[in-house]
C-alpha cells in the first residue's frame, strides 16, 4: 500500500472540517489495506481440483497404470494378480488428488490469486460487513441527530463502501452516494488515495449541505481526520 503522507493525511482532516462547516452531518474517513484474507478460498479450490481434476485425466485415457509404468514399476501379467492391480491403481489416484490438493492450495494462497480467485460477490459482502461492523464499533450511530457517514475504502478487495445513518438516509436519496463512491473510486485508481478522499469528501460535504442543513448549537461530534486500518 502506498503510504500516505502526514500532508496528504492533513488535506482529508481539512477537507472533512470544510465539509461540516456547511452541515450537521459527520463524516467520518476510513482506509482498510485488507478487511481479511479468506483463509477458506484456497482450500475450496484445492478441494474442487483434487475431486475434478483426476477424473477429467481418466476421461481423456489417463490410467494410473501408466505412473507405475513411467517409474520403473511391474505390470500385472497374471489373473491372479489383479486384486493388486486394482490397489495399484486406487492408491495412485489417491496420490494424484493429494498431489493435486496441495499444488492448488499452496498456489491459492499466494496473496494476488487468492484474491483474484475470491468471487466479487464474497468480496462485495466482505467490505460490506467490515464497514457496517466499523460504523457501529465507532459509534457514528450515535450522533445527535444519526446524521454520521462513513466513507470506508478497502484496497487490496478494490472495493468502497458508503454507509449514511438514518437521519441522513431518510433526507438524501440512496442514489446520490453512488457519486462518492465514484470520486473515490476514480482517485484510487489513479493511486492518489489522498485525492480521492478529498474529492469524496467534498462530494458528501454538499449532499450533506443540500438535504442536512446546519443547526443551532452544533458540534464536531467525530474526528476529522483519515483512519488507517492495520493489515
Amino acid at each position: 500500500m502506498r503510504t500516505l503522507s502526514q500532508a496528504d493525511q492533513d488535506r482529508i482532516a481539512q477537507a472533512v472540517a470544510e465539509a461540516e462547516k456547511t452541515t450537521a452531518g459527520e463524516i467520518y474517513c476510513v482506509l482498510a489495506p485488507e478487511v481479511g484474507d479468506d483463509r477458506e478460498v484456497p482450500l475450496i479450490w484445492a478441494v474442487g481440483a483434487a475431486l475434478v481434476l483426476p477424473a477429467l485425466a481418466l476421461l481423456a485415457g489417463f490410467r494410473p497404470e501408466m505412473l507405475t509404468r513411467l517409474f520403473g514399476g511391474w505390470s500385472v501379467g497374471h489373473a491372479a494378480a489383479q486384486d493388486g492391480a486394482i490397489l495399484s491403481a486406487l492408491l495412485t489416484y489417491v496420490g494424484l488428488q493429494a498431489a493435486t490438493f496441495l499444488v492448488v492450495a499452496l498456489a491459492v494462497s499466494w496473496p494476488p490469486v487468492r484474491r483474484a480467485l475470491t468471487p466479487a460477490s464474497r468480496k462485495a459482502a466482505r467490505v460490506r460487513q467490515a464497514a457496517m461492523d466499523y460504523f457501529l464499533a465507532k459509534d457514528l450511530h450515535l450522533t445527535r441527530d444519526r446524521t454520521g457517514v462513513l466513507i470506508f475504502a478497502a484496497l487490496a478487495e478494490h472495493r468502497v463502501e458508503v454507509i449514511a445513518d438514518e437521519g441522513i438516509y431518510a433526507a438524501a436519496p440512496n442514489t446520490v452516494w453512488d457519486e462518492v463512491v465514484a470520486d473515490l473510486t476514480a482517485g484510487l485508481k489513479r493511486g492518489a488515495i489522498a485525492d480521492g478522499f478529498v474529492a469524496a469528501v467534498a462530494r458528501a460535504g454538499a449532499i450533506l449541505a443540500a438535504h442536512v442543513p446546519p443547526r443551532p448549537g452544533d458540534a464536531n461530534e467525530l474526528p476529522d481526520g483519515l483512519t488507517v486500518l492495520p493489515r
